[in-house]
């Protein structure tokens, strides 16, 4: 039966007949009984592109700008000649769903069949188009010519493919490979310098450089669905998303770029590069899912050709390209093997970087500066500091920095003059005394004599070094005096350093000076945070980690109660990774509320990749990883966000409307408020952290501002009944948010763009959530190891006041003053001018007052630490109980461990075994020691090759193996009597060898100490005890 729709006026459809794709996707109200009856829909379609299809030319613009950031972009290119041929087709049994949810991400299902190739024969930059780009730090002027570039789309054709005919052949996927090249181009930049006095470099001047070359390259890209596993669990990758169940090879791009000119102007300092110069940079191997998880490795090679970069030094107030040539000076940076080179680098999933391997002047040399030099430069390891240790012995290397330091800064050159001769000093005298590890340096009259050897050239300062040294290692501390005169008498420049020397030795004495032992304090039973009733009543509607682990492994063939689910994934982010991780594997998937379970994996992969950054942040090594984290941390945000509760900012006539009870002239403030607000500017809106700034700031109008023009919650929900804590609803915990927050504080990349905003991110992810929020997130910051670190805390306030905000426009920058303050009610956060000169409280310390501030706020965060224990601490036992002992000693009665009567419950039958077998091994290993003992007392010279000596070392090997294991069992099995007297003979006997090495060595005083102990006390202890007598007693 057939029925049209009048008010539409559309044809009919008839729902017993298949009605096409674009019937249901257009119309999809009329097609309901259809694709509700049949879901599934096939499709097919196809495209050819002839080989005679081009385009004469197609200008492009491309203009982006942020409504935060400072600066803009304008690029305009020319694509001349463009043209394209192949082949779009739909692949071999597509099929669509027609009432999925609509996402962009569902594109990745209906990848088609495509062998397309296209490309642009003449790129280029027009001069009269200005094209500039600004990040609001660096200008930059790009102007390009002779541009070409060639596309290829290839996905879903194999040799067998009859309709492509093709040769080559992705049937998984799509692969995008690029060809491009660039004749010539060139790119001016501008940028602010930061101030540094000390090498005449101060505010205002600017960093200018010009680079020209040419650029050739290719860039490949598979996108491909991951391998899927017979083993899928809760916390592997949702096959279902395709954002997760896809992943891009990278492997085989690469660029070249040969310069015609590079020069970096710095005030009156430029640096040039050799014309021809040539970097290139391969990626031998990058596969990575979409959210760019996985690792790269790159191989990046240069050349100089032969020659080095030049510094040139032109007088203070005159640039280096318009002084006179008679008025410069310049010189060589680069010694020869570092004119060409070639290293190999692998970047992790949190922008790790490491060096793996490297070629200076030809593959595969070895030298002193192989890839390990440049891995210690850039992520140092156990072997870093010998070899950096070798690079400052190497006098060709230091002669050529001094030279390059002596036209940066002539104190700069002194003082590293100074420095390194004296380290080569110190190794000829290292080398001479036959010192090869630190070790060998410790006896104390070695080191007196080192020391003397050191400053005067011979040793005869060594009696008067020997009493400093002894001081010390009693536990005295450094005679401040006695040092003092003994630098001054040998150290030439000590009355130039006399303050800092003498500040340094008064540490170094409290250092090692004497410490006041505190009173013995006597044991009491303290409650935990969490059981206290002041915080456990804040937590009533909070489960504990011992309900969720009961709830969760009780019942494992049913599926989850639905309310119960939807608490684990609302308290999730502030769980640990172990928990987060235990909680999915416990259970199957299918248990979970389907958006329960997506929070909780994305909480997990959040975490996850969150406690991979806290392993590893900071420092050059890590130069690339704000880039990596601003990946996914722009999504997690954002989708924080989306789940907090809505604000609704209602209109100024709503809000006037619903407070009947306001008095007029209230209406009247409020009114001239709101018109004042919407003059400044009507299309601005302000983040959430300027929201809770510019509120601080503005005190006198705050509870007008919080209560009418940032209304949060609507007028009938009221405040929620008692006492509660009030958790945060981000995806993101306080330790997260902690941790993401110091990598940002900590990176060498601080004052970029990308830094700021990833910052400026968090710091609105705080302030959109309830104030314990950010208490917890300060509190984990002083609290990396489990307990409150004022001090530590104390350093990234202080960083954090500090913001690096250049790139934000002034209306866009936060007062970090005000912003805390709103996170800290009660609390006024110091400002660093009034402790400065000038300042009001400038005979006060700055430090101590930001200290006072964290010690406040992790006294605050105790709610914060009760919850901790509340949500990831199960408490097994008190203080009251019983101090636990071994398995056996447990069990009372008939199955008293001494007599073996366990009853075979399993694991007791386990330990039981495991206590025999080290017991009898033990046995035989004393008995195969017995017999080594009698061959030793008949005076064999060639002891260590007998079956004994081999024997007695093998069962001994097993006895020890045998109590780990039972150790691995029960850890208190160390309280057993004959397993504490094997370990008491096994300590005793590495005691009596170390004793005996030191007395053939006669380190320090042992064979004194030794002789008294053998003797008892006398009153005379400058006589030496005789050899054999020390021999004889040891």
């Amino acid at each position: 039966k057939r029925s049209g729709s009048i008010l539409t006026g559309r044809p009919p459809l008839d729902a017993g007949d298949s009605p096409s794709v674009a019937a249901i996707i257009l119309f999809p109200e009329e097609t309901t009984s259809f694709h509700h009856y049949l879901r599934l829909l096939q499709y097919d379609y196809a495209f050819d592109v002839s080989q005679e299809s081009k385009l004469d030319a197609l200008t492009l613009s491309i203009g982006a700008t942020h409504p935060m950031l400072k600066g803009a972009t304008t690029i305009t290119m020319i694509l001349d000649s463009i043209y394209a041929f192949g082949s779009l087709m739909a692949r071999e049994g597509a099929i669509l769903d027609p009432i999925e949810r609509r996402r962009k991400r569902n594109i990745l299902r209906h990848l088609p069949a495509i062998d397309l190739s296209c490309g642009v024969q003449n790129i280029f930059i027009p001069p009269e188009s200005k094209s500039y780009s600004d990040d609001g730090q660096t200008l930059f002027l790009p102007e390009l010519e002779g541009g070409r570039m060639m596309l290829r789309f290839l996905g879903g054709i194999d040799k067998q493919n009859r309709r492509s005919g093709q040769v080559d052949s992705v049937s998984d996927g799509v692969m995008v490979a690029a060809d491009f090249e660039v004749a010539m181009f060139n790119l001016n930049t501008e940028g602010d310098c930061m101030e540094f006095p000390e090498l005449d470099v101060y505010e205002g001047t600017k960093i200018r450089t010009n680079l020209s070359g040419s650029i050739q390259g290719a860039m490949k890209s598979h996108l491909r669905p991951q391998p899927v596993t017979t083993d899928v669990s809760s916390v592997g990758p949702n096959v279902f998303n395709p954002l997760e169940a896809y992943e891009i090879d990278f492997s085989g791009t690469n660029l070249s770029v040969k310069m015609r000119e590079y020069a970096a102007v710095i005030g009156h300092r430029r640096i040039i590069l050799p014309a021809e110069s040539a970097f290139v940079i391969k990626t031998l191997e990058s596969v990575v899912d979409m959210g760019f998880e996985g690792n790269t490795l790159c191989e990046l090679s240069w050349d100089f050709q032969g020659l080095s970069p030049i510094l040139q030094v032109a007088p203070i107030g005159e640039s280096p390209e318009d002084a006179q040539p008679e008025g410069k000076e310049q010189v060589a940076i680069l010694i020869a093997p570092l004119r060409q080179g070639r290293f190999s680098f692998q970047v992790s999933s949190v922008g790790g970087i490491q060096v793996k391997k490297a070629a200076t002047s030809r593959d595969h040399k070895e030298g002193l500066y192989d890839w390990k030099f440049f891995n210690a430069l850039v992520s140092p390891d156990d072997s870093s500091a010998k070899r950096l240790l070798d690079v400052l012995h190497d006098r060709r290397s230091m002669t050529k920095f001094l030279q390059v330091a002596k036209l940066v800064n002539t104190e700069v050159h002194s003082m590293m003059d100074y420095s390194l001769r004296q380290i080569w000093r110190a190794k000829e005298i290292l080398d001479a005394e036959g010192i090869q590890e630190p070790g060998h340096a410790i006896p104390m009259f070695q080191m007196a004599r080192l020391i003397s050897l050191f400053l005067t050239g011979d040793a005869q300062e060594t009696t008067v070094v020997l009493p400093l040294i002894r001081r010390v290692i009693e536990g005295d501390g450094v005679d401040v005096v006695a040092v003092k005169d003994l630098l001054r008498k040998y150290l030439p420049q000590f009355d130039d350093w006399a303050p800092e020397i003498d500040r340094g030795l008064r540490w170094l004495a409290i250092l090692t000076g004497p410490m006041v032992i505190p009173p013995a304090v006597s044991g009491e039973e303290v409650t935990p945070l969490a059981q206290v009733a002041s915080h456990a009543e804040r937590f009533k509607d909070i489960p504990t980690a011992a309900q969720l682990y009961k709830t969760i492994m009780e019942k494992p063939q049913l599926p989850l109660e639905s309310n119960f689910s939807n608490l684990v994934a609302r308290v999730a982010p502030y769980l640990s990774f172990d928990q987060i991780k235990f909680i999915l594997e416990a259970r199957s998937s299918t248990d979970w509320q389907q958006a329960d379970l997506r929070r909780l994996r994305y909480v997990y992969t959040i975490k996850k990749k969150v406690l991979e950054i806290a392993e590893s942040y900071g420092g050059f090594s890590f130069l690339p990883q704000s880039f990596l984290v601003s990946v996914f941390l722009g999504e997690a945000t954002k989708a924080s966000l989306k789940v907090s509760k809505p604000k609704r900012r209602k209109p100024a006539t709503d809000a006037l409307s619903t407070q009947g009870s306001r008095s007029g002239s209230f209406r009247l403030r409020k009114r001239r408020v709101l018109n004042h607000l919407e003059d400044i500017d009507a299309d601005f809106i302000l983040s959430p952290a300027q929201q809770a700034a510019n509120v601080r700031e503005t005190s006198d109008q705050t509870s007008l501002l919080q209560d009418e023009i940032y209304l949060e919650y609507d007028v009938d929900e009221g405040l929620p009944e008692g006492d509660s804590y009030e958790m945060g609803d981000s995806l993101l915990g306080p330790q997260d948010v902690a941790i993401l927050l110091q990598s940002g504080l900590t990176s060498v990349m601080k004052s970029s763009t990308v830094v700021q905003l990833n910052q400026r991110m968090l710091l609105d992810l705080i302030s959109n959530q309830p104030r314990s929020f950010a208490v917890a997130v300060l509190a984990e910051i002083g609290s990396p190891s489990g307990e409150g670190s004022p001090r530590g805390l104390t350093s990234a306030l202080m960083s954090l006041l500090e913001l690096d905000q250049t790139a934000f426009t002034e209306r866009s920058k936060i007062n970090m003053h005000a912003l805390l303050e709103s996170w800290l009610p009660g609390l006024k956060v110091p400002v660093r001018q009034d402790y400065m000169a000038g300042g009001r409280w400038a005979r006060q310390s700055y430090y101590e007052a930001i200290f006072s501030i964290a010690t406040s706020i992790l006294e605050d965060a105790e709610s914060y630490g009760a919850l901790k224990g509340h949500l990831q601490r199960v408490r097994h036992n008190k203080e009251s109980d019983p101090i636990p002992g071994p398995m056996g000693e447990r069990v009372s009665g008939d199955q008293a461990y001494g007599d073996f009567s366990l009853i075979d419950d399993g694991q007791t039958k386990v330990y039981a075994e495991a206590v025999e077998d080290a017991k009898s091994k033990i046995a035989s290993a004393d008995d195969n020691g017995r017999s080594l003992i009698d061959l030793l007392r008949t005076g064999k010279a060639d002891w260590k090759a007998t079956d004994e000596y081999r024997r007695a070392v093998e069962y001994y090997l097993k006895a020890f193996e045998s109590c780990a294991i039972l150790l691995d069992l029960d850890r208190y099995a160390f309280q057993l009597d004959w397993f504490k007297d094997f370990y008491q003979r096994n300590y005793d006997a590495l005691m009596i060898k170390s004793l005996f090495d030191n007395v053939i060595e006669d380190v320090d005083n042992v064979r004194r100490w030794l002789q008294s102990l053998r003797n008892g006390p006398v009153d005379d202890m400058s006589v030496e005890p005789d050899a054999s007598d020390v021999v004889l007693a040891a």
